[in-house]
């Protein structure tokens, strides 16, 4: 079984940016993110209302780091403290060598390579340092830019689910990729 060990949190560095744990400092622009339309409107998650969503939210993330559950990094320009995104592996099957990326990006800073640089980053830290065997990405189906980014990184699509997922009364279809370790770094 996949053994993890998150403690001292891993703040990953990329060409452009810092991949660092929440603060509660950052409540204003996970509010900003998480209540945002268009940024959740591939997202089937309840939308932020308060700051206290916000807060609350940021305590759940870092709770699940300190449990060694799940790990999540703000997105952050280099220089800057502002949190522009947040990515992370939201569901880690330990029994499995399996975790499923999750993401999210401000809207200002969609089409400008940000996604990508980290989204490497963190596939990366998780094959070699948290020693996966595989990642999935669960998307909507209408989600074009995501799958698009998802097949740049050598992700497949493994399935397609109708109507599997239930949101704000509405059923939803799935849409399933991955990505296996050997894959990633293949020539």
């Amino acid at each position: 079984m996949l053994q993890l060990n998150l403690t001292p949190f891993p703040v990953l560095q990329t060409d452009r940016l810092t991949l660092r744990q929440l603060r509660h400092t950052d409540a204003p622009e996970v509010l900003s993110l998480r209540s945002d339309d268009e940024v959740m409107k591939y997202i089937g998650r309840p939308r932020a209302k308060s700051m206290e969503d916000a807060m609350q939210l940021i305590n759940q993330i870092n709770d699940r780091i300190s449990n060694n559950e799940s790990i999540n990094w703000a997105i952050t320009l280099k220089g800057s403290e502002k949190v522009i995104g947040i990515i992370g592996y939201v569901n880690i099957k330990k029994e499995h060598f399996r975790a499923e990326v999750g993401y999210l990006l401000d809207i200002g800073f969609h089409r400008k390579g940000i996604m990508q640089e980290s989204l490497y980053a963190v596939i990366d830290f998780g094959f070699k340092h948290m020693m996966l065997h595989s990642i999935e990405a669960i998307t909507d189906p209408n989600n074009d830019a995501s799958q698009s980014l998802l097949k740049k990184n050598r992700f497949i699509q493994e399935a397609f689910f109708k109507e599997d997922f239930y949101f704000e009364e509405k059923f939803l279809d799935s849409a399933v990729f991955s990505l296996l370790v050997s894959e990633f770094y293949a020539n």
